[in-house]
């Protein structure tokens, strides 16, 4: 059995509020979550999950949304009904 240490990280105490509700309702606390997290770097040898940097097309896209351009939908409902039908 593995020797259990405590450790200390700072996070955005709204964002740990947020994901300490979401894991309320998996039947978990962050400590089992991060202990999750710790376990699937190990397994992984790196992050969990795919971590890169935009290419130009996608920085590029990404300008024009937040300087308003090339954008047609007006609200997040919009833009799912777009996607859908796309």
């Amino acid at each position: 059995m593995s020797v259990k240490v405590q450790t200390s990280l700072r996070i955005d105490a709204d964002k740990l509020a947020e994901a300490k509700l979401v894991l309320a309702q998996l039947g978990m606390n962050f400590s089992e979550a991060v202990n999750i997290f710790a376990s699937l770097i190990v397994a992984k040898q790196g992050l969990p999950f795919e971590v890169i940097l935009p290419n130009d097309e996608t920085r590029a896209a990404m300008q024009d949304v937040r300087e308003g351009r090339n954008v047609e939908a007006t609200s997040l409902e919009q833009l799912q009904r777009e996607i859908r039908t796309s």
